[in-house]
């Protein structure tokens, strides 16, 4: 073989290494999960309004777990096609990584090491909360009180670094332990073995699990909250087809509660001569396509999940258990002068 067939044997093959790459490069998520015909999502099952596992019913319910559905009804089209994986506060990261999951919601607070050193990407935040601490009767007063005692919470998760910073900055005794659980489960079971002098974790998870325990008042959440923890799903890195279509399907159920759009009122909505909604709802041109996405993509999250404000009074509004009142807080929508805001559709 000469040398000019040498190199042209070895440029050729050059190339079609190139296209590989480019080719796998290119194949997003969005397509593997249409291909598969199934979304993978991760969540919580020990977390009351979250995510969590109805041993009455044997069904997952919750916020986090009605996001996987609004994402696979957004997709898929239906909203029962979505396989969901346990994840923990020490997997979830490592589920995205090695694709054992699609996309994530489980109570998961947006830090900028998480984006940078794990290499995640965070979607739009859906619920503001802070880290708290819960304790059993009435004689601990303050988290100051809990000084040399055992405080719980959950293994890798964000609020192992703010207890311990928190020991650190008020010079705690060197007897103060803080013990890690697998999940919030097995953390509230440490708590009523005596374990723990208090367990720690977002004051949300807290106060569903006192409104869920079988006498309430037994436990008291105390009043200091010892960081900020806004909540966002998330999935691999780099993957900007899939994380934009992410990005507006969350997008989507808030810009529907607040054009009032719910699954209610959806049928009349469809027949609405506004062309605004008409194009939001895929009635008359459509924003679907433009992120890989059926035209009428949100009309069928509305329709089988529910506007944002359909989700949270589901899972953490008045008529549940977990009675988390949005009204005056950042997790009411902001033409309520909270913080849940989509950009503008048009």
């Amino acid at each position: 073989m000469s040398q000019l067939s040498r190199l042209l044997k070895t440029i050729a093959a050059s190339a079609i290494c190139l296209v590989a790459v480019q080719t796998h490069a290119a194949t997003s998520l969005l397509d593997t999960v249409k291909q598969r015909g199934v979304l993978n999502c991760g969540t919580d099952n020990s977390a009351p309004g979250f995510g969590y596992l109805n041993t009455k019913t044997g069904e997952m319910e919750g916020l986090d777990v009605d996001l996987c559905r609004a994402v696979a009804a957004a997709v898929l089209g239906d909203a029962k096609k979505v396989k969901f994986v346990t994840v923990t506060d020490k997997s979830r990261f490592n589920a995205v990584q090695t694709n054992q999951v699609d996309v994530v919601f489980a109570h998961t607070t947006v830090k900028p090491a998480r984006e940078s050193a794990i290499t995640v990407d965070f979607l739009p935040i859906y619920f503001y909360d802070g880290t708290g601490v819960m304790v059993k009767g009435s004689k601990i007063k303050s988290v100051k009180d809990l000084n040399g005692g055992a405080i719980c919470t959950t293994q890798g998760s964000s609020t192992e670094q703010t207890l311990a910073g928190y020991i650190k900055a008020e010079n705690w005794s060197p007897s103060t332990k803080v013990l890690t659980y697998e999940n919030l489960e097995k953390l509230f079971a440490a708590m009523e073995a005596g374990r723990c002098n208090g367990m720690s974790t977002d004051r949300s998870a807290l106060s569903s699990w006192k409104a869920n325990a079988p006498n309430p008042s037994d436990y008291n959440i105390l009043p200091e909250t010892l960081d900020k923890s806004p909540f966002a799903g998330f999935t691999v890195a780099n993957d900007s087809r899939w994380r934009n279509a992410l990005r507006w399907i969350m997008y989507a159920t808030f810009q529907a509660e607040e054009s009032k759009i719910t699954s209610a009122s959806l049928p009349d909505q469809l027949k609405t001569k506004d062309p605004f909604v008409q194009k939001f709802l895929g009635v008359n041109g459509s924003f679907g396509p433009d992120f890989g996405l059926p035209a009428d993509f949100v009309a069928k999250i509305i329709g089988q999940v529910g506007s944002f404000g359909d989700i949270y009074d589901r899972n953490l509004g008045p008529s549940t258990p977990n009675r988390m009142d949005r009204k005056g807080t950042l997790n009411a929508p902001w033409t309520q002068g909270g913080a849940l805001y989509s950009p503008p559709w048009i």
